[in-house]
């Protein structure tokens, strides 16, 4: 097989193209992975894949008999790699783990370029499309699911006759539309503050705004912390 020059360009083309399309979606979004990182990602692996497209041309020709290659082996070793990248866009903040759709994105962009450095354009097309369908329209669709709130709630009572003990304060959380689940104690080492810390969930998030001001509201709060974790 002679090298075509214009259809190894035209390849390489199509996979910046295909990469940055996708990259920018998540960069409009400000995602840590964005143009750039996609637009490599699906050109690398284009390229790996052309290599072996091209592999008898680069083998000296009285070795052509006794060489064995296997295409499926280059696009296992990249996804491997491509498995590390997107681990390193996935942060764990609290309780709340962002950049698994940007780990997905980027699998995603590398598998186009591979099936691109294959010269299956058309399922490589679909992808693309389909990807920034996912990545985009979907967002909306997600939004209009209705899915549970969570928080993690932590609130610390003057330690006294009159501090909230813990079936009032689980009461009152209820009063807001909000369940409440198995709460840690902590007393500090003066005995002058006893904090509870536990996981809240709701449907909607505008019931922890009016747990927040109830929780301002008492006089018998030293200091609390509601944090959504999704």
């Amino acid at each position: 097989m002679l090298l075509d020059y214009e259809l190894i360009t035209s390849r390489l083309l199509l996979a910046l193209a295909a990469g940055g399309i996708i990259g920018i979606e998540r960069a409009l979004h400000g995602r840590e992975a964005g143009f750039r990182t996609h637009t490599l990602v699906c050109m690398s692996s284009s390229l790996l894949m052309l290599l072996m497209v091209y592999q008898w041309y680069l083998v000296p020709q009285e070795f052509l008999d006794t060489v064995r290659t296997d295409p499926t082996r280059m696009a296992q070793g990249i996804m491997t790699g491509i498995g590390f990248l997107g681990a390193g866009v996935i942060i764990k903040e609290g309780l709340t783990v962002r950049g698994l759709t940007t780990a997905a994105s980027i699998w995603m962009t590398s598998a186009i370029g591979i099936v691109i450095g294959l010269g299956f354009y058309f399922p490589a097309l679909l992808a693309t499309i389909f990807t920034i369908l996912t990545l985009s329209a979907f967002r909306w669709i997600e939004a209009k699911i209705p899915s549970m709130k969570y928080a993690r709630l932590s609130i610390r009572f003057i330690h006294s006759e009159k501090y909230t003990d813990e079936d009032s304060l689980r009461r009152l959380i209820e009063e807001h539309k909000i369940k409440s689940f198995e709460a840690g104690y902590r007393l500090d080492e003066k005995g002058s503050r006893f904090q509870y810390v536990m996981t809240i969930r709701t449907k909607e998030k505008e019931n922890f705004r009016r747990l927040a001001q109830s929780l301002v509201e008492m006089e018998d709060v030293h200091e609390f912390q509601l944090i959504p974790t999704s």
